[in-house]
């Protein structure tokens, strides 16, 4: 059966822009190269440790299929479609720049598919140029067809929340920057079917930056926090108050909160250099640069108050138990990319602490390789915990009754009642 849009890519992106797509009744189809992952969503499964894993129930994937929604792993069907939306990943690499394969792979299989009129679109978060330098020519190439006239292409960046309660696909205006005018409007009038609003850049580029910038300034405003929460500590200042008497000024202050890290699937971008070769600006964007610096510290220090906060209270981290709360990198959901508690496991594995953690949205977790024990039996646990560190705060948690239990908080995100634990 003909569907009016594929999605390409059935991670963080592409799961909520097929929900909103079948709830607005557009026939979609889910590509992935996997047939396993394809076969369990065709089957009403959910694949276990997906990144949107916690953020989609079997009723959510039931409502969808009920919706027009159904997957493959047949490239073929990708010729069959009206529009197709690259959702691919684009993890760091150890040079921190996006990696760009499974946008490639995705884009190679849809242009050997790829028929006059579509509309394609790229949500992944990605450097500027990438749609026209990198996406453009394997789409061509593998199609002979030509964008901007003989199909439309464009760029708009993945904008959602996730977890967030007020603010979804609908609500959340979508920003387009089309090869050509042409090409925005074909690419508006399709998300203009999702959303309420959407606003139009000049271009591919001006799009791309988009998220470039909006990733930063999240960046560049966590490490300012982070950097106040070391400095308060130092002078005996409570930072959380701080913030809760300086977020009532009205106008030229928006409150963010320090945290252990900085995780999720946005890009910060730094370097004056690009993933594919391309052109970059000739110069680093030093305030990036410097807020990568302080956030990534952000593990180490946690770390360092553990062991601080053990031996204040007469033990060592050789030996304790040190069970860890929440080890995704956003609240109430499963997601795990770039989340600091990793690191900040590793470095504790390294001192010698035994390790547990619990996590209402992660099933099964590994370290330097090593399974860490979940625990199941959650207030057990933490009574029996030499040191309970709070590094997401899920809404399930009951942080003043887990305070009560608790030999030792330590809570990370600042969201334990006053005067019951201690704070970054």
């Amino acid at each position: 059966m003909p569907a009016d849009l594929a999605v390409i890519g059935l991670g963080h992106l592409g799961i909520p822009l097929v929900q909103a797509a079948t709830a607005a009744g557009v026939l979609t189809l889910g590509y992935d190269p996997d047939p396993g992952a394809a076969a369990d969503l065709r089957a009403g499964r959910l694949p276990c440790g997906a990144p949107w894993d916690g953020a989609l129930s079997a009723a959510d994937l039931r409502r969808m299929t009920a919706g027009g929604f159904r997957t493959t792993s047949d490239p073929a069907e990708l010729g069959r479609v009206h529009t197709a939306v690259i959702c691919a990943p684009t993890p760091l690499g150890a040079d921190r720049t996006a990696g760009l394969s499974a946008v490639g792979e995705a884009a190679r299989a849809l242009a050997a598919q790829l028929r006059p009129h579509t509309t394609v679109v790229l949500e992944s978060a990605v450097y500027p140029g990438t749609t026209e330098e990198f996406l453009r020519p394997i789409l061509e190439d593998g199609s002979g067809l030509r964008a901007g006239r003989d199909f439309h292409l464009a760029y708009s960046p993945g904008r959602l929340d996730p977890g967030n309660r007020a603010y979804g696909y609908a609500n959340t205006p979508k920003v387009i920057g089309g090869l050509t005018p042409a090409c925005t409007e074909a690419a508006a009038t399709f998300y203009g079917r999702l959303t309420e609003k959407v606003v139009r850049a000049r271009g591919p580029r001006e799009a791309e930056t988009v998220k470039v910038l909006e990733t930063n300034y999240r960046h560049v405003n966590i490490a300012l926090v982070n950097e106040m929460a070391m400095f308060c500590q130092d002078l005996g200042v409570d930072l959380w108050d701080v913030i809760r008497c300086a977020e009532t000024k009205p106008f030229g202050f928006q409150a963010f909160r320090p945290g252990p890290g900085v995780g999720g699937h946005g890009v910060p971008i730094a370097s004056d250099c690009s993933p594919y070769g391309g052109r970059g600006p000739g110069r680093p964007l030093a305030m990036v640069e410097l807020a990568q610096q302080v956030n990534g510290r952000m593990p180490g220090y946690v770390t360092r108050r553990c062991a601080a906060l053990l031996n204040e209270h007469g033990k060592s981290a050789r030996g304790a138990r040190v069970l860890l709360l929440g080890v995704s990198y956003k609240p109430d959901v499963g997601d795990q990319e770039g989340a600091p508690a990793r690191e900040i496991a590793s470095r504790l594995m390294e001192l010698g602490a035994q390790l547990s953690f619990h996590d209402p949205f992660v099933a099964r977790w590994r370290v330097l390789g090593r399974p860490v024990p979940r625990a199941d039996a959650l207030y057990e646990a933490v009574a029996d915990a030499d040191l309970t560190v709070l590094l997401q705060h899920h809404r399930s948690y009951d942080l003043q009754g887990l305070a009560v239990k608790a030999q030792l908080l330590l809570d990370t995100r600042g969201a334990s009642p006053a005067g019951t634990a201690y704070r970054l």
